[in-house]
Parts: C-alpha cells; structure tokens; sequence
C-alpha cells in the first residue's frame, strides 16, 4: 500500500464517520471485517448503546460485559482512534520512540484504544476514561510499554484518565455469568413468549417475582414449580429469573453462572420494579 493508499484510508474511515458519534451512532475506528481471518473476533450488541460492538480479543469481549452491567456506565466506546494523527506522532517525537507503523508500508497508523468509557458520577457529572487491555505477560514487553506511555499521553493532555487493564482485573466467571443474562434481556424475543401480549408477559414478570422473593428452595424447583402452575413451555421461569436478575430487579450475588440445583438469596430491587411498571 502507497503512501497515497494509506492517506486515502484513512480519509475513507474518517467520511464513513468512525470513531465519531455517541452510543447508537458510534462507529469504531477498527471493525471485523478489517481483521477477516482472526478467529478472536466477536460481535455483541450492545444494551446500553443499542448498537453492535465489534471486540478483537476474548480479553475486550470479557471486560464489555463488566461494563454493560455496571450501573453508573453509559456509554462503552471500543476502538476509540487517537485522532489527530499528528498529535501521536508529535508525542512519539518528543519521546524518542518510534510510532507505530503499518508493517507492510512502515507508515504511521492512527493508533486506538480499547475502550473509551463514560460514566455518570453521583453528582450526575459525566466522566471520561480510557482504559487499553493487555494480557500480563505482553507487559514485559519494552515496544509494548513504548505504545502505552504514548496512549498515556495523549489522553492526559486531552484531561481524560488512562488506564491499563489485565485479565487480573477480569473476573471470568462473572463475565461469562453477564453474558448469559444478556441473552435473556428481551424475553418478548424469545420463542416461549412470542405469543403473549405485553400486559399479559408483564402480569406473568410481577405473579414471578411475588414467587421469588418468598422461595427458600432451589432456583430449578422454583422455576419448575411456576412453569407447571402457571401452564408454561419448560424453561420459562428459567428465561424469566435470568431476564429479572439481568434487569436488576432481582438482585442475586453474582460471582459466577447461576446454580439452580442451590437455594440462592433474591432480593428485590424496589426503584428497578417501580421503573419496569410504569414502562410497562
């Protein structure tokens, strides 16, 4: 690729609009179809942002769900360009570094990070942070420690904090727990409740939920017992009681998938119910 290519690349990223807009109409600077042949990739959508985010590592895909289910997120940005390229390679100048390069042509790349995070304080301010993932061992790597204090410089003098995160800072069990709940975010997509009306899947969610808060048996039992009760398809309670907990209006402890064969705790979340009834 030309220097002329390239330069056109990147003027072609910049007029599809990547790396501009907030939650829905984000575009991430990197996609999948920019890496065809890695067997890594992943594409989630998103609940917060009502969009696809396109992750490049398990690592990226792990760490997305911790913060789909973090409560003062929202809005995740991956992918996020360190645009104007100028303003990196000025930094890598003033380091002594080399800045990063495409390794066919060996020109300057606009370089990304991983995630560009917003988070709503408790004062309801809006806070900025970046934060680039990396596994532990490639930190003792010195080229990888180059590209990270040029990242940290970059966001420092646009006052936003960076950070590194490590699959130390992951808790898998809890990423893997997340990501089933989040395929049972919108049951009325789900084939079981197809069928019913919104009031009537609504009255089916509040008749469950009377049922959970009171239960000392096991999470299998309780479920079973409601989907015969109340004449359902098997595995309905199971799809309701990971779609409330997913919602946060049943609050379990959640280190890891849940165990139904155990009695486990739910309380309910009053604010999260009185939400979920006045949108219903």
């Amino acid at each position: 690729m030309s220097k002329r290519s390239k330069a056109l690349n990147t003027e072609r990223k910049q007029q599809e609009g990547r790396g501009e807009g907030r939650r829905e109409n984000y575009k991430p600077w990197i996609t999948i179809q920019d890496f065809p042949s890695s067997g890594r990739v992943t594409r989630i959508k998103g609940i917060k942002t009502n969009r696809q985010h396109e992750f490049l590592s398990d690592l990226e895909r792990n760490y997305f769900y911790l913060l789909e289910f973090a409560e003062s997120i929202i809005d995740i940005r991956e992918q996020f360009p360190l645009l104007p390229l100028e303003e990196t390679l000025l930094i890598a100048q003033e380091l002594g570094i080399e800045h990063p390069t495409n390794p066919q042509t060996k020109e300057p790349i606009v370089m990304t990070t991983d995630f560009l995070i917003t988070l709503q304080m408790p004062t309801g301010e809006l806070k900025e942070v970046a934060r680039t993932l990396k596994y532990k061992d490639e930190l003792l790597k010195k080229r990888v420690i180059e590209k990270f204090e040029l990242e940290r410089i970059f966001f420092e003098r646009q006052g936003i904090e960076w950070g590194i995160v490590t699959e130390q800072e992951i808790p898998i069990d809890m990423a893997q727990a997340i990501a089933d709940l989040h395929a049972y975010y919108d049951i009325s997509e789900l084939e079981a409740f197809k069928v019913l009306e919104k009031e009537t899947l609504e009255d089916l969610l509040q008749a469950f939920i009377s049922r959970c808060v009171a239960y000392k048996g096991t999470l299998r039992n309780l479920c079973m017992q409601f989907d015969q009760t109340m004449e359902l398809e098997r595995g309905s309670g199971i799809a309701l009681l990971k779609h409330l907990i997913g919602h946060k209006i049943l609050i379990a402890e959640l280190k890891g998938k849940l165990d139904f064969n155990k009695h486990i705790e739910l309380n309910l979340n009053i604010k999260k119910a009185e939400e979920r009834s006045q949108i219903g």
